[in-house]
Order: structure tokens, then sequence, then C-alpha cells
């Protein structure tokens, strides 16, 4: 097996700049365990809360989970999520003044958010095989970007 190179990609002559990534992803979930979240009845506790302050700790944690991924000066996180038909819909917007961008940063906080939630209702879940039979992660994905000077 060959010697494979492995490296962070050198950003020392990129500019400075004001960056912002928006990530968005859903979890489908039983109506009841739906209406248990919004109604604030889940045993663990507030879900949604919850969730919103593991988005906010995954994102300054991403770049310690992922390898290759450059620890950013992180100016700011929210995290926002709201019933859909079939679940919630979790949005993590991330901004830097850095030399790269906070994809991963928004990616993780997205994902890291959708698997909390995960935890704290799936006793709800279950089914007589302890499987999740509704409940399923559907996608995560960059929904928004943006670069610019900064004043």
């Amino acid at each position: 097996m060959q010697n494979r190179k492995v490296s962070m990609v050198d950003v020392s002559e990129k500019k400075i700049m004001f960056r912002r990534a928006k990530a968005i992803g859903r979890i489908r979930l039983s109506k009841g365990t739906l209406e248990k979240i919004l109604a604030g009845k889940i045993e663990k506790g507030d879900a949604i809360t919850i969730a919103k302050i593991a988005a906010i700790n995954a994102a300054k944690e991403a770049s310690k989970l992922i390898p290759m991924c450059h620890p950013l000066k992180i100016t700011h996180v929210d995290a926002d999520i709201r019933p859909y038909e079939n679940g919630l819909e979790v949005s993590v917007e991330v901004k830097v003044i850095d030399r790269t961008g906070p994809d991963m940063e928004a990616i993780t906080a997205c994902a890291v958010a959708l698997l909390n939630i995960f935890d704290m209702v799936k006793a709800y879940e279950k089914d007589e095989n302890g499987l999740y039979p509704e409940m399923q992660i559907e996608w995560i994905k960059i929904v928004e970007k943006e670069k610019r000077e900064i004043q």
C-alpha cells in the first residue's frame, strides 16, 4: 500500500473576510412524537432548546471532530428549529471572520442538533423490535453561503 498524503489545506495567504454558511436538515417523526415536542411533554426535557444548545456547541467543536477542518474564529451561531409536515427542520447559520468559510461548522451543528432530537425522543418512536420505523434524519445540506470584505 502506498503512503497517502494527508494535510490540511494551506489558507495562510487567503484574505481574512466575513464569511457565513447556513445548513438545513430534517428529522422525520411520528405525529404523536411531534405533538409531544411542541407541547413540551418530552420526559428528558425541552428537545428544541437542548438541540439548539447542542448545535452551538457543535459548531465550536467542528475542527476537533473533522481532522482537516480549520479552527475558525466564530463570531455567531444561530440555530432555529421549526415543525414541518412530517417532523422538525433544523437551520443553523454560522458566521466567522477568517480565511475560510464555516461550511463544516454549519453542517456539523445541524447534524448534532438532529442527533440530539433523535436521542431525546427515541423512547416515543421505538417499536416492539427496538427500532425506529418512522424516525429518520432525512438530509442535511448547505443552502446559503456568503463572503465579503470587512469594512
